[in-house]
Order: C-alpha cells, then sequence, then structure tokens
C-alpha cells in the first residue's frame, strides 16, 4: 500500500478521504491548520515553506493537496489570504516536490471555467479558449493550474488536476462561506433569510459519490492529466432550495429570489466521462435522496442552536 500525506485533512474533504484512504489500507498522513493529537498529523501553514518542510522530513508515494482558501465571498473579503494560501502555498508544493519526488493530486474548481456557457464543459476548455474568471476564487485556481503545467514542462513534475463541482452532503459544517447546499439548510434550519439567484444551474455531487473516486485516483495516477469530478444532474439551485424547504415543511417566506450573481456564471455543467473511464466515478444519489440527508445530519449537529432560535 502507499504512503499518502493530506493537506488540509481537517476540511469537509479531506476528513473523509482520509478515512477512506486508511480503511483501504493505505499508510496516510495529515496536514493542517489546527493542533491535533494525531501522532500522523503535522499543523502547518501551506504558505509557511519552513512550516512545510517539517511534514516532508520523511518520505511519499502521493499527495493530495487540498488545503485552500476556499469560496467565492470569501475569496473577496479575505483576499490578502486567498492569494498568498492558493497560490503561494501551492507553489511551496511544488517547489518541495522538485526535491522529494512524490506524485501529486491537486484540488482544483470548477470555477476555473468562468465565463464559459457551453451546455457542457470539457477539460481541453481552458487551453482552447479564452477565459475571464468571476472572482479572485476562481482567478486563484486557474492560476494554480498555469503553475502546475509549468513545474510539469520544466520539471517532469508528476502531477494530477481534479476539478471539482459542487460536492455537497453531512460533513460540512456551516459558516457563512461555505458551499450553497450547506448555507441553504443551515439558514432555513435557524429561520435565516438567504438569497436564491434565479435561472442558475449546477450538478451536485453526493459526498458519499465522490469520496470513493478521490481516493481511487492514486491507483490510476497518470502524470499531466486532468478530470472533472461532478455529478450528473443538472438541476436549478432553485429546485435544490425548495427540496430543503419541503422535507422541513416549510414554505419559502425566508427565500429572497434575485436575478443575478455577479460573481459567478449561470451555468455550469461538466463532461465526466473521463473520471467515469479512469477512475470508475459513479454518482448515483439524487437530490432527491441526498439533500434530506444533509439536512438531517445538520438538524443533529445543531440541534442546541436550532432549539435555542
Amino acid at each position: 500500500m502507499a504512503k499518502i500525506l493530506v493537506t488540509g485533512v481537517m476540511g469537509t474533504l479531506g476528513r473523509p478521504l482520509k478515512a477512506e484512504l486508511v480503511r483501504r489500507g493505505h499508510d496516510v498522513w495529515g496536514l493542517d491548520l489546527q493542533h491535533q493529537a494525531d501522532t500522523q498529523y503535522f499543523r502547518a501553514d501551506t504558505a509557511s515553506y519552513r512550516q512545510m518542510e517539517r511534514a516532508f522530513e520523511q518520505d511519499y508515494d502521493y499527495v493530495y493537496h487540498l488545503a485552500a482558501e476556499f469560496g467565492r465571498i470569501n475569496g473577496e473579503e479575505y483576499y490578502d489570504t486567498l492569494w498568498t494560501t492558493n497560490v503561494i502555498g501551492t507553489r511551496n508544493l511544488l517547489e518541495i516536490q522538485k526535491k522529494k519526488s512524490f506524485k501529486l493530486i491537486f484540488a482544483s474548481s470548477s470555477e476555473i471555467y468562468g465565463d464559459k456557457h457551453q451546455s457542457i464543459l470539457s477539460e481541453e476548455i481552458p487551453l482552447q479558449q479564452s477565459i475571464i474568471q468571476h472572482n479572485d476564487y476562481a482567478v486563484t485556481k486557474w492560476v494554480n493550474e498555469i503553475q502546475i503545467m509549468n513545474f510539469e514542462k520544466r520539471f517532469n513534475s508528476p502531477i494530477v488536476r481534479l476539478r471539482f463541482f459542487n460536492a455537497y452532503g453531512p460533513g460540512e459544517f456551516y459558516h457563512n462561506y461555505r458551499s450553497v447546499v450547506c448555507l441553504f439548510a443551515y439558514r432555513a434550519l435557524h429561520g435565516i433569510p438567504y438569497d436564491v439567484y434565479m435561472g442558475y444551474h449546477r450538478v451536485f455531487m453526493y459526498i458519499d459519490d465522490f469520496i470513493p473516486t478521490l481516493a481511487n485516483v492514486c491507483g490510476n495516477f497518470v502524470p499531466g492529466e486532468v478530470y472533472n469530478i461532478g455529478g450528473e444532474e443538472f438541476r436549478s439551485v432553485k429546485e435544490m432550495s425548495d427540496l430543503i424547504l419541503k422535507h422541513l415543511n416549510m414554505d419559502d417566506s425566508l427565500v429572497n429570489y434575485l436575478p443575478e450573481d455577479k460573481h459567478n456564471v449561470m451555468n455550469k455543467k461538466p463532461n465526466i466521462e473521463k473520471a467515469r473511464k479512469a477512475f470508475g466515478h459513479n454518482p448515483k444519489v439524487t437530490l432527491e435522496q441526498g439533500i434530506p440527508a444533509t439536512v438531517d445530519w445538520m438538524r443533529q449537529v445543531y440541534a442546541g442552536s436550532i432549539k435555542s432560535r
């Protein structure tokens, strides 16, 4: 089995990914910002080369680089942290990879597709057409991919890029910059008004469909490849909100319907055939199944604050 490091291991995706890799028999180590009691864990800021070096005093076969500042609005309001963590942090890891020669699996984002409005987004689009991203988070993720392609060309660095599309599900704890399902579910449960942009469509990918695919990448690692990892259901953001409210037996009086989100594009639907063939990616959980499971998990986790409301 492989020796693997997961950066951002305490995050929404890092925790279940580590658990799945351990379940498969891998020797898994973690790196994140918090202090932890785990003996196979490093407390480090990816933007600090000195701190990162400590984690690489030992060798790894694979590194999953999930650590990043996440989210569009977060990236606007904390742009300095966003650029430092995402761009300097990724460059630090690429420099370390030159010395240590591990295989790198990089978490990119659907946001890199920016203003492209094709009915289906395929992996080659960014290198064939000019793209303007609508927010700093998207820009940093595309900068990361350019950094990676440069290191692949200059140093033959073995790297795979994965573009994630709207993962959701139990395990995502709420704050104001989380994903849209988490935001809507938490606010509905607590009676907090929220905005829904009309006419916007996304694919939604339940976390139990996503994590096995992510864990499969190290088993079929092809340097230089890039893959869309997303769901198949192309649904409106309003439909998703309606399912949350229906499960809670609520009307939409909390919802403020708006025509445009200037930070984002209206429709994003990926071609996921490469991931299906390479990693057996097979999203099955529908929104009608995933939304109730997510809402019920949040209702249990936040029972105290819901009750006090």
